[in-house]
């Protein structure tokens, strides 16, 4: 009987835990939707009246009816999808090589400062001026975007997690240098907790910097993806199919974004809510 209650009482205390949306967050999230919707009325009605010359600058009519041609005929869901392997692809190994480079430079303090700059040279290569070499390398297909992706990312990913491994508290590691703890318990159970906050934080900013290297890599060379479709559209003159892709990448990067932020929530419980 007292297990039961006891369990009860953890529910209990778990549902109040639960916490509503506040009235102020409800009524900002209005006045979001409001502002947007008024925008958009005013967008279309400049169009409709020839405020604004509709074929340089699109309408949100012209965008729906994009939208339902892409949906009716299939390209608009291939192409997303494509994006989105590229893209996550390219995140996955350009974030898991960077960190985890970056958290073995740890044990090797000597080769750190080296290994840091050599990051920091990469990082400022602007990717676009890369990608040429990557398409020529590995051909046209889905490879080379997954490859600029994860270059565009793997440096800011090594630079982030090499800085969180540098910056430990100094009382705890040498707390536990006082009980004599090996340096791969050190690094299990100080090291990695302590960056884990920065490895998620470096993994939100690289949703854009998957996102950039995947859609120029369909710039450059490619025949799907959404990129793909942005340039041939701007090529020519549609820019309602700009604008569609363009409202995609940006609801795929936002997606992404909480979906990392649900993560995060659930393997770092202990770091302070905002």
């Amino acid at each position: 009987m007292s297990n039961a209650l006891a369990v009860e009482g953890v529910g209990v205390r778990r549902q109040r835990a639960v916490k509503l949306p506040s009235a102020a967050s409800m009524i900002r999230a209005g006045l979001i939707v409001l502002v947007c919707i008024g925008f958009l009325a005013l967008w279309q009605l400049a169009a409709n009246r020839q405020w604004l010359n509709g074929q340089l600058f699109g309408s949100p009519l012209g965008i729906y009816n994009a939208a339902y041609s892409g949906l009716t005929q299939g390209t608009l869901v291939s192409d997303t999808l494509i994006t989105l392997y590229e893209t996550l692809a390219g995140l996955a190994i350009g974030s898991l090589l960077g960190t985890g480079l970056g958290l073995l430079l740890w044990f090797l303090p000597a080769v750190s400062g080296v290994a840091e700059g050599f990051s920091i040279l990469l990082n400022s290569i602007p990717k676009i001026a890369l990608g040429p070499l990557i398409i020529i390398w590995f051909g046209s297909g889905a490879g080379s975007k997954i490859w600029l992706a994860a270059i565009s990312t793997f440096a800011v990913a090594m630079i982030s997690s090499t800085a969180a491994a540098r910056e430990i508290d100094r009382d705890l590691l040498n707390l536990f240098r006082s009980f004599k703890a090996e340096r791969s318990m050190i690094f299990r159970k100080l090291i990695l907790p302590s960056a884990l906050p920065w490895i998620f934080s470096t993994l939100r900013v690289n949703i854009g910097f998957a996102l950039i290297g995947s859609v120029v890599g369909e710039y450059i060379a490619s025949q799907a993806g959404l990129g793909h479709e942005v340039f041939v559209a701007g090529s020519l003159f549609d820019l309602n199919t700009v604008w569609l892709g363009v409202i995609i990448l940006t609801l795929m990067a936002t997606l992404l974004t909480f979906v990392v932020q649900l993560i995060e929530e659930r393997i770092v419980s202990w770091k302070p809510k905002r």
